[in-house]
């Protein structure tokens, strides 16, 4: 049996790679002319519904905006009332039909299924969910303290598991529909909450099919209530990553969606990343920790949901 192994351990990389140098071009030619098919037959959100959970700021209030420049309907969630409030008297401003304000917190199951019941109990329907709430922990592991780890579980409530709630009680409808879900993660492999949610996602995407689909997006550094915090500028060298507009993030986003790409990284150079992650993981560590820097007070949350 070892010596399968040792006989596998050289020829699987040499078929991989053989395999690799014949298969890849036809692999990038067949996403291309699937892309410019998809391009050709993008979803029109004139008159559909769209939840968006985290919309009180951020790249989730930009989304609204976005959604409501093509004619969606929205039902906007957040913790911030008053904020939600004024995102949806802008987006009614900007061509949404109707923008309803739903208070909530995601990361308790009971709101989840109350927005999302409130949604088509207002609409009638249900066609795209953002998961888009989250919040981002600043500060080292190794500074942290015991009575700080309750804070960790707090995180991972809202950045994880507020979006499988919501998608949970949103499949019902979305079978009626054919409805899709999208997913900001995050192209940081230093956060762990946005690797939990894609991992889970591409499971539930395999699970689904095509009946529903399933658009993980993978931002780099977006300008934003949370990435310009002091706390996050005094916890990461941004400098060594330029960051995005909001508004040119957000139109990629729905573009993306309305398209039904499964993944989409943006800006798309930080895709860089993960070619790195495969071909040279040691320089990727490298990197992460030339951007993190330890100036930040432990347990320190910022919020932007």
């Amino acid at each position: 049996m070892d010596l399968i192994h040792k006989v596998l351990n050289v020829a699987v990389p040499l078929l991989t790679f053989t395999g690799l140098l014949f298969f890849l071009p036809l692999f990038l030619i067949y996403k291309f002319i699937s892309f410019m098919r998809r391009s050709k037959s993008i979803e029109n959100m004139g008159g559909k519904v769209v939840l968006i959970t985290g919309a009180s700021s951020g790249i989730g209030e930009h989304l609204a905006y976005e959604y409501a420049k093509r004619g969606a309907r929205l039902a906007l969630a957040a913790r911030r009332e008053d904020r939600l409030r004024a995102v949806a008297d802008k987006a009614r401003g900007l061509g949404s039909p109707d923008a309803i304000v739903l208070p909530a917190d995601v990361s308790i199951l009971e709101h989840c299924n109350r927005l999302v019941n409130e949604t088509v109990n207002h609409f009638g329907q249900l066609d795209h969910l953002v998961n888009n709430a989250g919040v981002l922990q600043a500060g080292s592991f190794g500074d942290w303290t015991q009575g700080q780890f309750s804070k960790l579980v707090s995180i991972m409530d809202i950045n994880f598991w507020g979006s499988v709630y919501c998608t949970h009680f949103s499949l019902p409808y979305f079978r009626k529909s054919k409805g899709k879900i999208v997913v900001i993660s995050s192209c940081a492999s230093w956060f762990s909450a946005p690797k939990q949610l894609t991992c889970f996602f591409e499971t539930l995407r395999a699970e689904l099919g095509s009946d529903i689909g399933i658009t993980i997006v993978s931002p780099g550094v977006i300008e934003s209530e949370m990435t310009g915090s002091s706390q996050f500028l005094s916890q990461v060298r941004s400098n060594l990553m330029p960051s995005k507009s909001t508004e040119g993030c957000t139109k990629a986003n729905v573009d993306s969606a309305c398209r039904g790409d499964v993944y989409l990284t943006e800006p798309a150079w930080v895709k860089f990343g993960f070619w790195l992650r495969v071909f040279c993981p040691e320089l990727l560590e490298k990197l992460f920790q030339l951007m993190a820097t330890k100036k930040n007070p432990a347990g320190t949350s910022i919020k932007d949901d």
